[in-house]
């Protein structure tokens, strides 16, 4: 893959890859406050309507690595197209959708497309812009459009649904597809690949397998509890799988992940550095939700806005990311990053019943919103340089990986930790700030770790 010399070209690629991320992260919260409506219109019963988000999440986090290898292998440009086309198709069926079957194959459409543009665009973001200031500013504004985009998605999901109806959350999405459908190709130059490997089929469906039976053990643990005879039986399952996988990868001659990747620190302490940013923002996100709705008596409306301070915070850490990383280094970012998200949410253990607490909680979430999104950039900078070209595809789809099984996973444990405060009779205040104390606790954690085992001396400043 050749980089782009033409300045404008680059903008071009820019802006077409920050569409199609920031709609994809937009997909993944945009439906929630409207589930209860959409069961209502097509069909579905109330304990079901999980699986509206669920067969989303299953292919977006299940798939991503493997979609991953596929673009190292088959081009990623034209991955990204595909993608795109297979996410245009899928929202135009759930926006005419009238039966629960064709709305979830239309939810199953969606998360494949995500499992397929997100590594692929995160990919050729990399190839555009060479190492350095001008790829960290456009992995801050990538970063901070992925992590605004789930924001968003709570805002305008409410107003949508409100204002016109939920289809528009579907329909939105077709002309963004469109759009980028015609700009990409002109905008996205790629080498043909010059040397093909074969797959690793026996290594992809053990990895694929596993994760898909990880995501459902968390998403099934969120609404059935931990020990759930089914959630056991999924983590069991994925546990099996996944040592399966590395076993198989131990032996093939063309793995789909070269365990020497999973033993550069970089990688695998950047990743999970990753993965602990999204645990603890998104699930902060729901914390405040049942927050706002349940002691102060917002409307899921009126909590969806209030997020928007949330969302400039993360669009201002997108922005200020790459200017800490280039005078202080990835490690110092990532860990400095971790200490305020963490100051930021435990302050917030002090809300109370009383209406004035929503200054608090807007201080807050802008704060930590901007420390948040530090963390991000300085994670996937440090988790994908320092990369062969042939290894890129495989790097971003590790990052993606993190950032969805994040997602997946925050909500799920910090609901276990609300229930078992509910149930051992105390309000749903003192439940929700027991969760938040633990959220920030695991801030504290991500910083412990990436100070003990990063290593390696911070960048000189430039």
């Amino acid at each position: 893959m050749t980089t782009l010399a033409s300045p404008t070209r680059q903008r071009a690629a820019l802006t077409v890859l920050l569409t199609a991320g920031f709609t994809l992260a937009v997909d993944f919260s945009i439906l929630n406050v409207a589930l209860p409506t959409i069961g209502a219109d097509v069909g579905f019963g109330l304990a079901d309507l999980q699986w509206i988000a669920t067969a989303f999440a299953l292919c977006a986090a299940g798939l991503t690595l493997l979609m991953g290898r596929i673009a190292d292998l088959a081009g990623r440009r034209r991955m990204f197209l595909l993608g795109m086309a297979l996410l245009g198709a899928g929202s135009l069926l759930g926006g005419l959708a009238t039966a629960p079957a064709v709305l979830l194959i239309a939810r199953v459409a969606q998360g494949v497309a995500t499992a397929i543009v997100v590594p692929a665009a995160l990919a050729l973001l990399l190839a555009t812009f060479p190492e350095g200031p001008a790829r960290e500013r456009a992995l801050g504004l990538n970063g901070a459009l992925m992590a605004a985009g789930f924001t968003t998605g709570a805002v305008l999901g409410g107003l949508l649904t409100d204002l016109l109806s939920w289809r528009w959350a579907f329909f939105l999405n077709v002309p963004v597809a469109a759009f980028v459908l015609i700009v990409a190709p002109r905008a996205l130059v790629e080498r043909p690949v010059e040397q093909r490997t074969r797959l690793d089929l026996p290594g992809a469906a053990a990895v694929t397998s596993g994760l898909l039976a990880l995501v459902l053990g968390l998403t099934r643990a969120a609404s059935h509890g931990w020990t759930d005879g089914p959630t056991l039986l999924s983590f069991a399952a994925a546990v099996t799988l996944l040592a399966a996988f590395l076993a198989v990868e131990h032996r093939t001659a063309s793995p789909l992940v070269p365990l020497p990747v999973l033993r550069r620190r970089s990688v695998a302490i950047g990743n999970l550095a990753g993965a602990l940013a999204f645990v603890t923002e998104t699930s902060l996100v729901f914390l405040l939700t049942l927050y706002l709705q349940e002691v102060l008596g917002y409307s899921p409306l009126g909590a969806g806005l209030s997020f928007a301070v949330l969302g400039l915070g993360t669009v201002a850490g997108g922005l200020l990311g790459p200017k800490v990383i280039g005078r202080f280094g990835n490690r110092t970012a990532i860990v400095g990053g971790f200490v305020v998200q963490a100051g930021a949410t435990l302050v917030l253990v002090l809300v109370s019943e009383s209406a004035s607490s929503i200054w608090l909680v807007l201080a807050a979430t802008f704060v930590g919103g901007v420390a948040n999104l530090v963390v991000i950039v300085g994670f996937t900078v440090t988790a994908t340089s320092g990369l062969p070209e042939t290894e890129q595809g495989l790097a971003t789809g590790l990052t993606t990986l993190s950032q969805q099984i994040g997602i997946t996973l925050g909500t799920p444990v910090m609901s276990a930790v609300v229930t078992a405060v509910l149930l051992g009779g105390a309000p749903v205040l003192d439940a929700v700030t027991t969760a938040i104390a633990v959220n920030g606790a695991l801030c504290l954690l991500g910083a412990v770790v990436v100070t003990a085992l990063l290593g390696g001396r911070p960048r000189a400043r430039r």
